[in-house]
């Protein structure tokens, strides 16, 4: 009797399994998005993403899990246990290409659009003699928090333009405190839109700061050698007194599996792209922002087939790099 309970739960779970699989094919059914920690503003994202993909694309139900963040969600994606989710598009890129963490393991994952950017900006004291990312060579500086996109993207920037600062570690509040008390020139942080994040400002209160810039030079080194990274033009006024400056960026992004059909990727971005409410809510730097420019601009993988084909009706060149391969 168990043994018969046994074969009949497997081949229950077997068959729900298939149904799933056959029922996306199709163009519907349910799909799982990989999301990050519930404490995160962006899980709000993308529990308003699967409002919006529930109540705007007919025979698909979609469902949030909570995540390791973009590694756990490409890890997921490679073993089908989810169909899309959040990735940065530089790791998204390390993946696809098989490199870095990813090396001889590549994970195949598509970009269907990018939602956010997250400017990596270089804010120093401005009493520290430093004018240009040049003069941070050997000067004790924070790359970013342990463990994070900006320090490791800070580090391999640097390392691209052949500066080397002496690099100090620490949290986000210790180096805070290591500004304000001289004990370092400054830091790289990733600011929110085109504004100095909440640390960065909390500096300011008190020590004024400036915001170093790429040169033309450094731009086009990077533009040229650096794929999983944006060069961006921040305007005036990301804190009061800075001025336009240049710098590197990655986006936030939202990468399905290979294995999506061409339908379902299709009217999910079609949803998203054409949605002016629901995402905005949720993340308030969304409201009025042009996605499918974010997404031309910023992506790195080349698109998932159903979100190309709804930029292509809507009269948009891809950029050759973000064109969809078979």
């Amino acid at each position: 009797m168990l043994l018969k309970k046994v074969l009949l739960a497997s081949a229950v779970a077997a068959s729900m399994l298939l149904a799933g699989g056959v029922a996306q094919a199709q163009g519907g059914g349910k799909l799982l998005i990989g999301s990050t920690s519930a404490s995160s503003s962006q899980y709000g994202y993308f529990v308003s993403l699967a409002k919006l993909i529930n109540d705007q694309v007919p025979g698909v139900e979609a469902s949030v899990v909570e995540t390791g963040a973009t590694v756990d969600n490409l890890r997921r994606i490679a073993r089908d246990q989810i169909d899309l989710g959040l990735v940065t598009t530089n790791v998204g890129q390390h993946a696809y290409a098989g490199e870095r963490d990813f090396k001889g393991r590549p994970i195949d994952n598509r970009l269907l659009w990018v939602y956010s950017v997250a400017p990596q900006n270089v804010v120093v004291r401005a009493d520290a003699g430093v004018d240009s990312l040049a003069g941070l060579e050997g000067k004790r500086f924070n790359p970013g928090i342990r463990g994070s996109a900006t320090e490791q993207t800070t580090e391999a920037v640097l390392e691209a333009l052949g500066i080397s600062p002496d690099l100090v570690r620490g949290s986000t509040t210790d180096v805070v405190d290591m500004i304000k008390d001289n004990r370092l020139v400054g830091y790289a942080k990733s600011g929110v839109g085109s504004k100095l994040d909440a640390s960065s400002l909390d500096i300011s209160t008190l020590t004024p700061v400036k915001v170093l810039s790429l040169t033309g030079e450094q731009a086009e080194i990077l533009r040229k050698g650096s794929p999983d990274i944006s060069v961006i033009e921040i305007p005036a006024g990301a804190a009061d007194g800075v001025p336009a400056y240049t710098t590197w960026s990655f986006g936030l992004a939202v990468h399905a599996s290979p294995g999506m059909d061409e339908e379902t990727a299709y009217r999910i971005t079609k949803a998203a792209m054409e949605d002016t409410t629901v995402q905005a809510n949720a993340l308030a730097d969304l409201k009025g922002v042009d996605l499918t420019e974010l997404t031309m601009e910023n992506g790195t993988v080349p698109l998932h087939p159903g979100a190309a084909r709804y930029f292509r009706e809507k009269g948009v060149e891809i950029p050759d790099a973000i064109r969809p391969k078979s």
